[in-house]
């Protein structure tokens, strides 16, 4: 009995490990709510089986992505990420529409000192548009570099091409 009771401890508090903070979560509830211009805001957990967790280049373990809709309309999806920085990491948001294309991207905790500036709506529209199966997108070429963020601006460009390689793959495996 005493072994169960350790497992199922040492299970939720390995699970709790991998959730996202409730900061992260109001961050992007207040995001979505904006973007979409209601309050009626209901997100549904899209499940990935952990074999094809593991197969992607993205993280899809629960919360991550999800379905979004208002009023029982369905509006898109959205993906909630965590890129590294120089020292750091930070939190970001991605909102699709029904084609999985990408219609907002957000970045909504940046931890570092320098760098902050991939935080700016001008800079994160560079993603606008970009759809699954388009081009890879290139740092320096499709996308803008910033002085002083060339880490973060490589790892974000670096995430959402993984993302959106991810993405097809699920679509493949009709997850999606």
């Amino acid at each position: 009995m005493f072994k169960k009771l350790l497992f199922i401890f040492t299970l939720i508090a390995v699970l709790s490990g991998f959730s996202i903070p409730s900061k992260v979560t109001k961050k992007a509830d207040k995001a979505i709510s904006k973007f979409y211009d209601t309050t009626d805001i209901t997100k549904q957990d899209i499940l990935v089986s952990e074999v094809l967790n593991t197969k992607t280049k993205t993280d899809f373990s629960q919360g991550r992505l999800f379905e979004i809709s208002s009023n029982e309309v369905f509006l898109g999806y959205g993906y909630l990420g965590n890129a590294p920085s120089k020292t750091a990491t930070y939190d970001y948001l991605i909102l699709f529409d029904k084609n999985f294309v990408i219609t907002k991207s957000k970045v909504l905790i940046y931890r570092e000192e320098y760098g902050g500036e991939i935080s700016s709506s001008r800079w994160l529209k560079q993603f606008t548009g970009t759809v699954i199966g388009g081009s890879t997108l290139v740092y320096n070429d499709d996308i803008i570099p910033i002085s002083g963020a060339t880490i973060s601006v490589q790892s974000m460009t670096l995430a959402i091409n993984n993302l959106l390689s991810s993405l097809q793959q699920l679509q493949k495996q009709n997850v999606l």
